[in-house]
């Protein structure tokens, strides 16, 4: 009985030393955490991770002006998919672990031919995704407040400083096939 006193005796009052290394070792090990949550974070915004599971898809980008163009400025997969604030990057980082789920458990996207039945509902999904975000991840790199419309044809003119600049469209209501060919959308509702 003595020992069970004598232990939550210590319990509540610890010597400082106690306290300093239990406070240390818990700082070292929120930077360890923090570290390597980070670095996952960082290795899943990767072409090469991305191509794992959608190389039919990166084998599409290299032939959009968002891979090569005369600027040297390349887009990859996470500029347009993954959000680059962190809470909405987190979001998206949880909801895309069904992507994995789909392709290594699942095994409903792991060939090239189930990714394509498969694919205009991803893509139906992404471009809701991204209308209801008001296509952000497209605004990161094309600002609207600073579009020059005298570079810009007629009817690109009109579509941007009307619809777009009144919030009735966003990015992705006329730029679906910009980065990637567009699915077969035949017996899909609204096409």
């Amino acid at each position: 009985m003595n020992i069970i006193k004598a232990f939550w005796r210590r319990l509540r009052s610890p010597s400082k030393v106690a306290v300093g290394v239990v406070l240390l070792m818990g700082f070292m090990g929120g930077l360890l955490f923090w570290g390597a949550f980070n670095t996952g974070m960082e290795a899943t915004n990767t072409e090469e991770f991305c191509s794992g599971c959608h190389a039919p898809i990166v084998k599409e980008i290299r032939e959009t002006v968002h891979f090569s163009n005369r600027s040297g400025v390349r887009a990859i997969c996470s500029d347009c998919h993954v959000p680059h604030n962190w809470t909405d990057k987190i979001v998206r980082k949880v909801q895309a672990s069904k992507e994995l789920f789909a392709h290594y458990v699942t095994k409903t996207i792991d060939t090239e031919e189930k990714f394509k039945e498969r694919r205009s509902h991803l893509a139906e999904r992404e471009w809701h995704r991204m209308k209801e975000n008001n296509s952000q991840e497209c605004r990161n790199c094309h600002n609207f407040d600073y579009m020059d419309f005298s570079e810009q044809g007629p009817r690109s003119v009109k579509q941007h400083s009307t619809a777009l600049a009144s919030g009735e469209k966003t990015c992705v209501d006329c730029h679906k096939g910009i980065a990637h060919k567009l699915p077969d959308m035949q017996g899909i509702e609204g096409w």
